[in-house]
C-alpha cells in the first residue's frame, strides 16, 4: 500500500500545476503594479482631453 502511494504521481501533478497558477498569478500582480503609473497617466490625460 505505502509503496502504491509514493509511486502515485497524480499528487505531484497537482502540486506542479498549483506552482505554476502561483508564479503566473505572481507575474500578473507584478505586472499590473509595474503598470499602474502608465494606465493612471494615460486615463488622466484621457479624462483632460474629454474636459477641454
Amino acid at each position: 500500500m505505502f509503496k502504491n502511494y509514493i509511486r502515485e504521481e497524480a499528487g505531484a501533478s497537482a502540486a506542479e500545476y498549483a506552482l505554476i497558477l502561483a508564479i503566473i498569478g505572481i507575474g500578473i500582480v507584478t505586472a499590473a503594479g509595474l503598470l499602474q503609473g502608465a494606465i493612471s497617466g494615460a486615463m488622466t490625460n484621457t479624462a483632460n482631453t474629454i474636459n477641454v
